[in-house]
């Protein structure tokens, strides 16, 4: 048969063939006329080296394979030959996946090095702050989160009797909070310096902000305390680690909640939305007070002034007042 029927049969093109053949690999007879004539045995080689070489062995290393069927097998691997082959193929893999991955290691590590050099608040203060732009500076066309009504049930509420890790090394009951206002603060997700927001994060209303809130909260810890916030946390559904890892980070001088399983927001029925196929929380904020759901602000926007809001509210409505959020409490 012809080059181009041996290159049909085999799912490749006719400079493939010929370099096998100028490899060795296949012999094809001569027609009288000079003209190559090549076998289905041909055609089988020739199909057989490809497969082999699609598992990342190279061509050149294909030759025992294919004399183990030359020499009659009904298989390419039926001889010892070929199981050695499988053999060194698999060692170079081994070797060149341990040289990736300390290659991956070392370029892993470059990123964190240099993604985290600029991105730490410097001890000064806000005014100092160098963190990464591309988390703080929020974009100026993000859409604007709309009321759906999804926190409207919460004022009132008793707080859910649950204990949540935090980045200070314990757990924090949330109905033993003890007297005055606690601040918690419910957001998605934290970006970080070296790995990407999910997909269209800027397109969801109210996802982007998280680090600027943290900022912002951070900026006006002092301020939200002489207004009457005993505590003040974040919360999330990352773990701990990552969540520790952003407190160092922004030295935020209160402590994260993490809340990987959902708990608060299944006791309390909070909105949450999916990203990348992941559920996160909106953004909300409860102010607790007396066991009791005093005030609850959503949606919240935008994100980088959000704490001023707070401070407001409970400025405009201290503590020594009757239930500033005009709900009557009710304990669940």
């Amino acid at each position: 048969m012809r080059i181009s029927e041996v290159a049909r049969r085999a799912d490749v093109t006719t400079k493939t063939v010929r370099y096998y053949e100028s490899l060795g690999l296949i012999t094809p007879a001569r027609l009288a006329n000079g003209y190559r004539d090549y076998s289905a045995h041909d055609a089988r080689l020739v199909r057989e080296a490809r497969e082999l070489n699609r598992l990342g062995i190279p061509v050149e290393r294909t030759r025992p394979f294919l004399e183990c069927l030359s020499n009659g097998r009904d298989h390419a691997d039926d001889c010892p030959s070929s199981l050695a082959g499988y053999r060194d193929a698999i060692d170079d893999l081994t070797l060149r996946i341990e040289e990736l991955t300390a290659r991956r290691s070392v370029l892993a590590r470059h990123l964190h090095e240099a993604a985290h050099r600029n991105s730490h608040a410097r001890s000064s203060g806000a005014e100092g702050d160098t963190v990464s732009r591309h988390l703080t500076d929020l974009p100026p066309d993000l859409p604007v989160p709309e009321d759906d009504g999804a926190a409207a049930h919460l004022p009132g509420r008793a707080v859910p009797d649950l204990e949540l890790p935090d980045t200070a090394g314990g757990t924090v009951a949330l109905r033993a909070l003890g007297e005055g206002r606690s601040v918690i603060y419910c957001y998605p997700l934290t970006g970080r310096p070296d790995a990407d927001l999910p997909e269209g994060w800027n397109t969801i209303p109210g996802a982007r902000g998280c680090t600027s809130e943290a900022c912002d909260f951070r900026d006006h810890h002092d301020d939200l305390e002489a207004a009457g916030a005993t505590h003040v946390f974040g919360l999330s559904s990352q773990d701990t680690a990552y969540q520790k890892e952003v407190v160092d980070r922004l030295r935020l001088p209160f402590p994260m909640l993490s809340d990987t399983g959902f708990r608060l927001a299944a006791a309390l029925g909070m909105p949450t939305f999916e990203a990348d196929g992941a559920p996160l929380h909106k953004r909300l904020t409860l102010v607790l007070r007396d066991g009791v759901i005093e005030h609850v602000f959503y949606p919240v926007f935008p994100p980088n002034t959000h704490a001023q809001q707070v401070l407001r509210w409970l400025q405009d409505n201290p503590a020594s007042s009757p239930s500033a959020s005009g709900a009557v409490p009710r304990r669940d």
